[in-house]
């Protein structure tokens, strides 16, 4: 679904990437960890065209896509829900969720019935959906943003962080959610995350990036019993 290709990024004339190539399958979570620093905002911004590397590829569902603009990227099927959540905080729940799908033409039907299902899904978003998402609490935020990239009917989604700033109670929700938007809706996902073990638990396959470099990758169920990465990122 998506081939990353030796790619390097730069933020001026500081390299943050370099020779970066990971892969993702049709129906698969892949998991990215590293230190505050290491690169992993940049990949996913690599990929979404908001930096644009200048050397190597991006290809997705056998197209390259590294020259494309960001909306046009959105728009062949790739959302990234970021770090901070970033929703529109002076805007309702439902008007959040609407601007998820901006990118798509859906008849009247479709779109109620889309969001139907993200209140199906988020069913305390149904009873805020008048609510302006800036007063809601950091995991209901975190509810709306995915429910808003749900709403552009995604072939694959890119989280970034999605466990910052939340309450362990909610982080078990969040991924459950994710695992749940895997195998139910088959969408493949790439997990930027700096709970490494969660990350790790919940992924068939992990790529640990540090300094802007690949530094081991494989399975997660391998790497999660690994002594260096145990040490490294799990708190042993």
């Amino acid at each position: 679904m998506l081939t990353v290709s030796n790619i390097d990024s730069f933020y001026g004339n500081v390299q943050a990437l370099r020779g970066i190539s990971i892969e993702v399958g049709g129906n698969e979570i892949v998991s990215i960890i590293g230190s505050n620093g290491a690169g992993k905002s940049t990949l996913m911004k690599s990929v979404m065209g908001i930096v644009k590397p200048k050397r190597g590829e991006v290809i997705f569902d056998g197209e390259a896509i590294n020259l494309l603009h960001t909306s046009v990227i959105v728009k062949k099927g790739i959302v990234y829900i970021p770090e901070g959540r970033e929703v529109f905080p002076d805007m309702t729940v439902a008007d959040n969720l609407q601007m998820g799908a901006y990118c798509r033409r859906y008849s009247v039907a479709q779109y109620h019935g889309l969001l139907d299902e993200m209140f199906e899904m988020f069913p305390v978003l149904k009873e805020r959906r008048l609510q302006k998402a800036g007063t809601l609490s950091g995991g209901e935020q975190q509810m709306v943003a995915i429910a808003r990239g749900m709403m552009s009917s995604p072939k694959l989604i890119m989280f970034d962080e999605p466990s910052l700033g939340l309450a362990p109670v909610i982080v078990d929700e969040v991924f459950d959610t994710i695992m749940r938007i895997n195998k139910e809706k088959h969408i493949p996902i790439i997990l930027v995350e700096q709970n490494a073990f969660m990350a790790l638990t919940i992924s068939r396959r992990c790529y640990v990036l540090e300094n802007g470099e690949i530094k081991t990758e494989g399975l997660s169920s391998e790497l999660i019993n690994s002594p260096e990465i145990e040490a490294a990122y799990l708190g042993a």
